[in-house]
């Protein structure tokens, strides 16, 4: 049966960063299977979107372009406009179901009033929103809060992983209206990462907030130049005028210049530590067959030793041990990045979560077979 469907997202969009992308290709699975999906966003972008999808703006501040995840004076002026836009697209085409990805987005699915929400749980605020303030104490009660009190309001929650849901059940939610459900990824939008090098770059990719912890990241690199002096920082990012001191910035401001950048040799880095999120950018690289350094809390999707390198939580010396061992082993390197790509063909096949949403949207709405 065919749906149409609202997916909302209180962001930019087109920007090649996790959740735009994350949204972006749930939306899209769900489209290629037949259903009428409309995307719902904030009325700004990054580059352009060659998707094919409906998208749907919301009217924009003068001036305004950021991108970045976390609070902003101005998010409540736009998720306000996102909501009347949403009642709009609801009213004109008649939705059945809406999903809202992140807590923002079912924030505005919530306002606008349609039932029934399947909300996309995106990460725990409690874990993530103390990187973004002083208080660190104050902010993750706050986010303790936001926890029991928004995502149990959906009809149904769908979490990237265990933790997440588990966290989300113990702050409210039924365990009956919890599914587990990994992001969809097509590894067929992916060249095949060339191993052409000695040494290759190390590679970071996406926004530079601080919950990505690049701290660590650059305290393992000053490791490695000690043993490895021709070894580089690569960090490829949509974010305008970035400047560190220490990497070579590469602008990808579109999803096409992302995969340019993962089809060549570099040693992928993933030094967050935030365990609620599911990184897309770590789903990305590993289907583009890249070799993976991660940290334990963020790489649910990794297998040390298996299909990428995994490390302790803030530990520089292991994180540079790991690095130094695949700048300087092609094999290895190869070998990893095979088995990654491999690993992302098996467990996040578009059709397999598409079949698994929709038995999410029969169930709500009493069209199962």
């Amino acid at each position: 049966m065919s749906l149409r469907i609202a997916m909302v997202g209180a962001c930019a969009y087109p920007v090649p960063q996790g959740s735009q992308v994350f949204m972006r290709d749930t939306a899209l699975m769900l489209h290629r299977r037949g259903h009428d999906v409309h995307l719902v966003v904030y009325g700004y972008g990054v580059g352009r979107d060659y998707s094919g999808l409906r998208v749907h703006r919301c009217w924009r501040l003068p001036g305004d372009q950021r991108t970045a995840a976390g609070p902003a004076v101005v998010k409540p002026l736009l998720d306000l406009a996102l909501v009347f836009t949403l009642r709009r697209i609801i009213r004109e085409h008649h939705i059945d179901v809406v999903c809202a990805h992140n807590y923002e987005g079912l924030l505005v699915a919530l306002a606008a009033g349609k039932r029934p929400i399947v909300y996309h749980a995106h990460n725990a605020m409690s874990d993530e929103l103390p990187y973004y303030f002083r208080y660190k104490r104050a902010a993750e009660r706050l986010g303790r809060w936001l926890d029991h009190t928004f995502p149990h309001r959906a009809d149904r929650v769908i979490a990237p992983h265990p933790r997440l849901a588990g966290h989300l059940i113990v702050r409210g939610c039924d365990h009956a209206r919890v599914s587990v459900v990994p992001p969809p990824l097509d590894v067929n939008l992916f060249d095949v990462c060339r191993v052409d090098k000695a040494v290759p770059p190390v590679l970071y990719a996406g926004n530079l907030d601080a919950y990505q912890n690049l701290g660590l990241l650059f305290a393992a690199m000053e490791r490695v130049r000690r043993l490895l002096p021709e070894a580089r920082l690569h960090i490829a990012t949509a974010e305008k005028d970035a400047e560190i001191p220490q990497a070579e910035i590469i602008s990808t401001l579109g999803f096409d210049s992302l995969q340019r950048v993962l089809a060549q040799d570099a040693v992928f880095a993933v030094p967050r530590v935030s365990w609620s999120g599911f990184p897309i950018k770590l789903l990305n690289a590993m289907a583009a067959g890249m070799a993976i350094v991660a940290c334990q809390s963020a790489a649910y999707p990794l297998t040390d030793g298996e299909n990428g390198l995994v490390v302790a939580d803030d530990d520089p010396q292991a994180f540079a041990e790991a690095l130094l061992s695949l700048l300087t082993t092609p094999n290895l390197r190869r070998e990893l990045g095979q088995r990654a790509r491999e690993t992302i063909a098996r467990d996040h096949q578009p059709e397999k979560t598409a079949e698994k949403l929709e038995a999410v949207f029969g169930e709500l709405l009493g069209t199962e077979p």
